[in-house]
Order: structure tokens, then C-alpha cells, then sequence
């Protein structure tokens, strides 16, 4: 089936984690007017489409997604009129921004929720979700950033419980009250009358609760998620959504979803059903970990077929209807080519560039997390003193607590600590990486002073970010790799990624190495085919004769066939 054309289909997105960018205060805490000094730089990237981590006031108990007030700009960032400059400044580039919508829970120092917890008669009681304690203690529930797991807090004020997901900082809002949901939509409209192209929706499937509370279902089999993502009312509210605000806008949308599944997603972006456009799901995000344990790096090596059956199953669900995303990291996950490739000096560019090449020639809109371009990598603290994130901090102090020896942590968070990814941007080799003039709020990678870093690398016609530069044009130049059919080839190969994309008369061929030794297939469907080199992150072609294909170690080519 032929896809409709759509900007933010053919639109490649740039996510940006503010406080880690560009520091123009000297505060050691990257700002919106850092953003504006490198819009020209984002321009150059082919990059179309600016996705921005939090900027709201938030007193930063989760570094932003925590939102004490949605109309106004963290102090730390900057101010409203930065913001409005830094709109006008992309569209005048014609660059587009979507912005981060974090509707499941506030910060506790929200207005609402501040005369939520005065009384239980208060007007914004039943803003968020409260159990009575003469009830005794409310049925579990899971919470991510809590030390003890526990998503009950007790509140003195009330004698009550309040429901958060995430920390005790972070209480969930009530959808279910209709007051609720009028006004995240009228701090929407606002939104968007300023200008803004979108919204990436944080959580946005735990949004509808039962609020009877009960225990946990046996079907879930003592797994949270999934029964988090499947609130009774859910698509009835991201369709009164769709009503209310979305479909009034030209804009673009995409919903985290943590524990949605293949067989739900067209319930989410089937355009008949006028929901969302696009989400990310989590089965790549869970492939490199231990079960059920979200933090914790499985102990086996993931191999390439499990990657390749996801992202092929997943290219399936959106065969005929809605449209999928493409991403390897964000502010939630270790640097790409640490976690998918291999960061050792011998393999580091081919890798970061394979990537890439896999990122851009796959269906679904693009996304890159700042860095990726340059293929920075993950920092790898040795000790917990230099660790900034809640969810490592907490999980730290629980061990300690439970008497648990804390050195395979820090092993762990070596690998999975969000905090790789956070690392401030590294823009040159001087001190601080020309992040900032003062100490950075987190730790810049030694390894600006080797080569990683952009000022370097755009002097380098080969560098990883010139290819980057390339591949984008590459695909921006041939909407087959936009639109095309998808096709797996060599399944069951733990070496080799190859795939064809073709729409119309464009075919293409796509070989991957994800190995560390020299890769050889043979694919007789392409013997006596007219076989021209697009790109490729080595010096030679990996064709051969006959159709016979050899690969060095993280080899990436794309070939137009004929």
C-alpha cells in the first residue's frame, strides 16, 4: 500500500535534552539562547524537525518531567521570550518543533496539586488520585523512581495516599475528572497558538487508571506495565484529544508507550481512528535486559536476529495503516553506538556509521539523539558520587538499604545508566567540550579530546558526522527509502543485516556488518542485477561477483539496483 505524503514522515528529528546542549549563561546548565547559537548547525545536519526535551518550570526533581507550571520557561533555561525567539528563529529556518507533553503526573509543587493536598474538600482534590487511609493501605502499586518501588505516598495533611508512577515528586493527575482533561487541553491550544509543530507525549498510555484500584489481575502475571498501558478509558481520551485539540492544528504527534505491544499499536495510530501519528515502542529498548528488571543488562549478548525479527515485525504492523518511528537512544537510554554497535577505537566509526545507515534506510520517521551525529559515546562513571539521575540514585540507595553489594550496580549503570546519555554536547576540545565556561551539571566524556567533537570532525571529510551529513541528503534525495516496501533478507544470519526497500521503479539494497570479523553472504536474487554504490562508511564496495557480498567489520553499504 502506497503511503500518503506527510512532512513528519519524510521530516528527520533532532532531540535535544536542554540542560545538556549549550551552556550561554555560564551556569554550567545548558539554556534555550544555546539552542538559538547552534540552529545553523542543526540546519547543516538535514535535520527538519527539532524534538525538545522539557523546558517548563519545574523544580528539576526529575530533570524537567516533573512541571510545577506548564505556561511558563524553567528559570534555569531561560524565559518565554527566549522560547518565542528560539520558534521564530527555527521557522524562519524552516525547521520544525515539537515539544515534550508530560500530561500523567505533575511536579508536587504544581498549583494543583499543592491545594490538592489541603483538604479533601479542596476544588483540586479530585485533580489527582487519593486513598483514604481509614481504608487501610491502598491495593500495590509499582512506581519507577520510588527508593522503595512503592507508588503510594502517605500524606499527613489528609491522612491520605496519592498515586505516583514515577517519583514521589511526580503525582499523577486524574483524567478521569473532566476538569482534568480541559485543562491540559486549553495549556495545549496555548501551545500550539504560539507556533509550536507538535508534541512527543512522555508515558502518554498510563494516562487512564481504574479508579477502583484493584489488585494487580493475574493475567499480568505481577507486571505493571502492561496494566498501566491498558486504562479502561484510554482511547476514548487520546480521541476526545484528537477532537478537542490535535485535529484543529497542522501538527505532528508521538506517544512514549511503555507496555504496548504490536497488537495494540494500530489502536493508536490508525488514522481512521484519529488518535496519534506515530509512538515509540519498547521492545527494542528491552532487548539487551534482564526480563522484567527495565534497568538491569541481561548477562548473554543480544544476538542480530532478535534485533532483526523486531524491527521486521514491526515494519509488518505498519504494512497497511498508521506509521512507525525509528530511534536507538534518547535522553532514557545509553549512547547508540555503545549500546547497538561497539565504541572500541577500532570499531567506532564503522559502527556509528553503520548505524546511522540503518537509522535512515529503514521505514518510519528518523529520530536522533543529540551526539549521535558525532557518534559520541557513554561515559561509563566508576563511581556513584558522579551519577546525577534519579532512577540510578535511587536504585543505589535501595541496595544500600537492603545490604546488597553495590559494586555490580555501579557495574550495571557502567552500561544502562540513563546518565550516558546526558552527558553535556561535545562541540570542541577545549575544557568542557565548549559546552560551558564553569563545571557542567554532569561530566563531559574525556573523549572531546580525542577527535569527538564536532569542530574536529566538520574539518574531516570522512568523519562520522560528514557521513551522517551524506546519508541524511541520501535519504531526503530518494523517497524510496522513505516510503518503500521493507523486505528481510538472510533472516537468521548473526552477522549480517541485509534488506531491500522498493517503491515503483526504486529499489535498494541494504547490507549491515554487525560483526567484529569479516562478513560473507551471497544473495543470487541480485546475480546480472545493475548494482550502483550510494553510499558506503569504507573505501570499497562490498560486492564482489556473482552477487557474492564481503563485509568488513561493520561494513554498511547502499546500493541502488537496477
Amino acid at each position: 500500500m502506497k503511503q500518503s505524503r506527510t512532512w513528519w514522515k519524510e521530516g528527520i528529528v533532532y532531540q535535544i535534552y536542554p540542560r545538556s546542549f549549550q551552556d550561554t549563561t555560564g551556569n554550567g546548565v545548558g539554556d534555550i539562547q544555546g539552542i538559538v547559537k547552534r540552529l545553523d548547525y542543526i540546519k547543516r545536519l538535514g535535520i527538519d524537525i527539532i524534538w525538545l526535551c522539557p523546558v517548563y518550570q519545574s523544580p528539576n526533581d526529575d530533570n524537567g518531567y516533573d512541571i510545577s507550571d506548564y505556561q511558563n520557561i524553567m528559570d534555569e533555561f531561560g524565559t518565554m521570550a527566549d522560547f518565542d525567539e528560539l520558534l521564530e528563529e527555527m521557522h524562519r529556518r524552516d525547521l520544525k518543533l515539537v515539544m515534550d507533553l508530560v500530561v500523567n503526573h505533575t511536579s508536587d509543587e504544581h498549583k494543583w496539586f499543592q491545594e490538592s493536598r489541603k483538604s479533601r474538600d479542596n476544588p483540586y482534590r479530585d485533580y489527582y488520585h487519593w486513598w483514604p487511609a481509614e481504608n487501610g493501605k491502598p491495593p500495590k502499586r509499582f512506581s519507577y523512581f520510588d527508593v522503595d518501588g512503592n507508588a503510594w505516598k502517605y500524606d499527613e495533611p489528609t491522612d491520605s495516599y496519592y498515586l505516583h508512577y514515577f517519583s514521589v515528586k511526580q503525582p499523577d493527575l486524574k483524567w478521569e475528572n473532566p476538569k482534568v482533561r480541559q485543562e491540559i487541553y486549553d495549556m495545549m491550544h496555548f501551545w500550539f497558538k504560539k507556533g509550536v509543530d507538535g508534541f512527543r507525549m512522555d508515558v502518554i498510555p498510563f494516562i487512564s487508571k481504574d479508579t477502583s484500584y484493584p489488585e494487580l489481575p493475574d493475567e499480568y502475571n505481577g507486571n505493571f506495565i502492561p496494566f498501566y498501558a491498558n486504562g479502561p478509558k484510554l482511547h476514548e481520551y487520546l480521541h476526545e484529544m484528537n477532537k478537542e485539540v490535535l485535529s484543529k492544528y497542522d501538527i505532528m504527534t508521538v506517544g512514549e508507550t511503555p507496555g504496548v505491544d504490536r497488537d495494540q499499536a494500530l489502536l493508536f495510530v490508525d488514522e481512521d481512528r484519529e488518535e496519534l501519528n506515530m509512538f515509540f515502542h519498547f521492545e527494542l529498548m528491552s532487548l539487551d535486559r534482564d526480563g522484567d528488571e527495565v534497568f538491569w543488562m541481561r548477562k548473554d549478548p543480544w544476538k542480530l536476529s532478535e534485533f532483526k525479527k523486531i524491527h521486521s515485525d514491526w515494519d509488518e504492523t505498519f504494512a497497511k495503516k498508521g506509521w512507525g518511528s525509528m530511534f536507538l537512544s534518547n535522553h532514557d537510554n545509553p549512547r547508540t553506538v555503545s549500546r547497538w554497535g561497539n565504541d572500541s577505537p577500532e570499531h567506532w566509526y564503522n559502527s556509528a556509521t553503520m548505524l546511522h545507515t540503518f537509522l535512515l534506510t529503514m521505514k518510519g520517521t528518523p529520530y536522533f539523539y543529540y551526539g549521535d551525529e558525532i557518534g559520541m559515546t557513554n561515559i561509563r562513571f566508576d563511581n556513584i558520587d558522579d551519577y546525577q539521575d534519579i532512577n540510578t540514585l535511587n536504585r543505589y540507595e535501595l541496595l544500600k538499604q537492603q545490604g546488597i553489594n553495590t559494586e555490580t550496580f555501579i557495574a550495571n549503570e557502567k552500561d544502562a545508566s540513563r546518565d550516558n546519555g546526558r552527558t553535556p554536547m561535545q562541540w570542541d576540545a577545549s575544557e568542557n567540550a565548549g559546552f560551558s565556561k564553569k563545571k557542567p551539571w554532569l561530566k563531559v566524556h574525556p573523549n572531546h579530546k580525542d577527535g569527538l567533537n564536532v569542530a574536529e570532525q566538520e574539518k574531516d571529510k570522512s568523519s562520522v558526522l560528514n557521513y551522517f551529513k551524506k546519508m541524511v541528503q541520501i535519504r531526503k534525495t530518494h523517497l524510496g527509502l522513505v516510503y518503500g516496501n521493507y523486505q528481510l533478507l538472510v533472516k537468521y544470519s548473526e552477522e549480517v543485516y541485509a534488506y531491500t526497500r522498493s517503491m515503483d521503479s526504486e529499489n535498494y539494497l541494504v547490507l549491515l556488518s554487525f560483526s567484529e570479523q569479516k562478513a560473507v553472504i551471497q544473495l543470487t536474487d541480485f546475480m546480472g542485477k545493475e548494482m550502483k554504490l550510494l553510499i558506503s562508511n569504507d573505501t570499497n564496495s562490498a560486492l564482489k561477483d556473482n552477487a557474492n557480498f564481503e563485509l568488513k567489520p561493520y561494513q554498511a553499504c547502499v546500493y541502488k539496483v537496477d
